[in-house]
């Protein structure tokens, strides 16, 4: 009998260190996160990327009971960030803050670096930015009909710019050419406040801005605006028509921020960030701050994102093999 319970014992204990040595379990178990999380960024400080990275991190510590750090790692339309983030430890303590560039990169890129929906595991959505369609005041056209007639009429002769080849505005401009049926000539920057500046100056005419990026310049007739991208009003310029209910039906498009992690990441933790992040976006603070930067919180699972994620990537590798050659003139 006692031969019976040692061995019984000895049993218990082999099964209780073999659980805790099981990658997730133990994390969870001591009760994820026991020491701060970075948070990696594909663009540059100041960036809106950056911005809403730092927005979000703050509440998500204060949630957390652990700093979130925000660490930015620019380069190669967030390829840098999104290749680092995929091949770290799926311990929960390093993330993505993802936008749309990388969905588009999964088509454009496809045999280089991270697979984004197969490397990297969904969290949240945060939300999204708008994109408004601005032309340099010089131009003569006041609505977004007006700009298709000019770009028919001369084909290849008006310049828009976007910052960096597959970025959300750069696709936001092939999909309205798509759908407009026209041609015109992209010239491609670092980012956006050097596209901005051309514009202004009149060396290019027109440009798929990130809300935030333009508005302030509206105000002061520096550029001139002809309509939202997405498929609502953007809070941001509630008096703005869309391209869509102007000229393109069905056009909508913007950009959008999700936090992921790498895949392999276990269930338990990716449930506490999501949570985490979800209860994040209802807190009045980070929502009227995310509002200045033009961005309407969405949240919503882990498996919603995943499905999100997802339907992006269809979607913009259909615009991108419908498009005859990427633009290559570059500042």
């Amino acid at each position: 009998m006692a031969l019976s319970r040692r061995l019984v014992l000895a049993l218990v204990l082999a099964l209780i260190s073999a659980l805790t040595l099981m990658p997730g379990l133990s994390r969870a178990e001591d009760g994820y996160p026991t020491r701060p999380i970075r948070l990696i960024v594909g663009f540059a400080a100041g960036s809106s990327g950056d911005v809403v990275a730092r927005i979000v991190g703050t509440k998500l510590g204060q949630i957390l009971g652990q700093p979130v750090i925000v660490e930015n790692r620019p380069g190669a339309s967030s390829m840098i960030a999104t290749d680092y983030v995929a091949r770290a430890a799926k311990d929960g303590y390093t993330l993505l803050l993802a936008t749309i560039a990388a969905t588009i990169n999964t088509t454009l890129m496809p045999n280089k670096g991270a697979n984004f929906q197969t490397d990297l595991a969904a969290i949240v959505l945060i939300g999204s930015i708008p994109n408004i369609l601005v032309v340099t005041p010089t131009l003569k056209v006041d609505n977004v009909k007006e700009l298709i007639a000019l770009a028919k009429a001369h084909p290849d002769a008006l310049l828009y710019g976007a910052s960096g080849s597959g970025s959300g505005p750069h696709m936001a401009a092939q999909l309205f050419e798509q759908m407009a049926g026209i041609k015109m000539r992209g010239v491609l920057y670092p980012g956006s406040a050097q596209t901005v500046t051309d514009l202004i100056a009149g060396r290019i005419q027109v440009m798929f801005a990130p809300s935030p990026a333009v508005v302030g310049l509206i105000g002061q007739g520096s550029v001139k605006p002809l309509a939202s991208t997405q498929a609502k009003r953007a809070r941001i310029a509630p008096d703005l028509p869309t391209i869509s209910e102007t000229a393109l039906p069905g056009y909508d498009t913007g950009v959008w921020f999700g936090l992921l992690a790498p895949a392999g990441t276990t269930g338990a933790v990716i449930d506490r960030l999501s949570k985490a992040g979800n209860e994040a976006l209802t807190d009045p603070d980070v929502l009227r701050q995310l509002g200045i930067q033009g961005l309407e919180a969405r949240g919503g699972s882990a498996e919603d994102f995943r499905v999100f994620i997802k339907s992006e990537t269809e979607r913009w590798e259909q615009v991108i093999r419908s498009t005859p050659q990427a633009d290559k003139n570059t500042k």
